[in-house]
């Protein structure tokens, strides 16, 4: 699942960016309006099919089609605003389009990785089965509260930097759809919440008392590294911003 949605998720948008916008600029242009319409529906209907999710491992994959869709609505502005005067903003949003899959693979790799953490130890995905246990293990807490807000699009993580240039960039292309996709920010907020709440918070399931709950340091050490990116690239996305806006330039060039 982590490699799944960390990297085979992004193939269908880079041949987007690397075949259909280079090679066929004028039907992108054509179906940019179609894209986003199909790249808002899967912001909104990803946030409220994760939103309504018990399982933890599917309230994560149907996240994943929540920030896609992001990366979707970027790639729409660009294919429609490409070599107009909104190309600028086009720029804009294709930029965090590209971080934003990258930073998709750091916050959905992570999450899959703590679900499969719990599940290892308790041998249930069922959110209601959990409950209260931050006591129990609270380096575990503490990393699924870091990595569930990066997921969340807190300022100061990597996902607010990516999901900021998206909608900075197609507002003044796509303003209406770009507004309707807030609605699926504001549900994406309800579900991490959500899912927080019944896994940490809460009275403690008797279930789980003098089990061994915690993450161990093999857990860690696998997860460390996807949690000091999604930091940097929130303090300091210029860095891997500048290499992504390279690229993208010499495209619309």
């Amino acid at each position: 699942s982590m490699i799944l949605a960390g990297v085979l998720l992004k193939l269908g948008a880079y041949g987007f960016l690397r075949l259909v916008l280079p090679l066929y600029p004028q039907q992108a242009h054509d179906y940019a309006g179609i894209l986003a319409l199909l790249a808002v529906a899967a912001i909104v209907f990803g946030a409220f099919a994760s939103w309504g999710q018990s399982d933890f491992k599917r309230l994560v994959a149907y996240s994943s089609v929540n920030h896609m869709g992001f990366v979707v609505l970027g790639i729409a502005a660009a294919a429609y605003a490409r070599g107009t005067m909104s190309a600028g903003d086009a720029v804009i949003a294709l930029n965090g389009a590209v971080l934003q899959m990258f930073n998709h693979g750091l916050s959905a790799a992570g999450m899959f990785l703590l679900v499969g953490v719990i599940y290892e130890r308790t041998h249930t995905r069922d959110l209601k089965a959990y409950g209260g246990l931050f006591p129990l293990a609270p380096i575990y807490g503490g990393i699924l509260i870091f990595t569930a807000m990066s997921s969340l699009g807190l300022p100061g993580l990597n996902g607010f930097v990516s999901e900021f240039m998206v909608v900075r960039g197609a507002w003044p292309i796509f303003t209406a759809y770009t507004a309707v996709a807030m609605l699926g920010l504001l549900i994406t907020g309800i579900y991490i919440l959500k899912s927080v709440r019944q896994v940490l918070h809460g009275p403690l399931n008797e279930a789980w008392k003098g089990h061994a709950l915690e993450i161990n340091g093999r857990e860690i050490l696998a997860i460390a590294p996807l949690m000091v990116l999604m930091l940097v690239i929130g303090v300091w996305p210029a860095w891997i911003v500048g290499v992504i806006n390279a690229t993208v330039t010499r495209l619309f060039g």
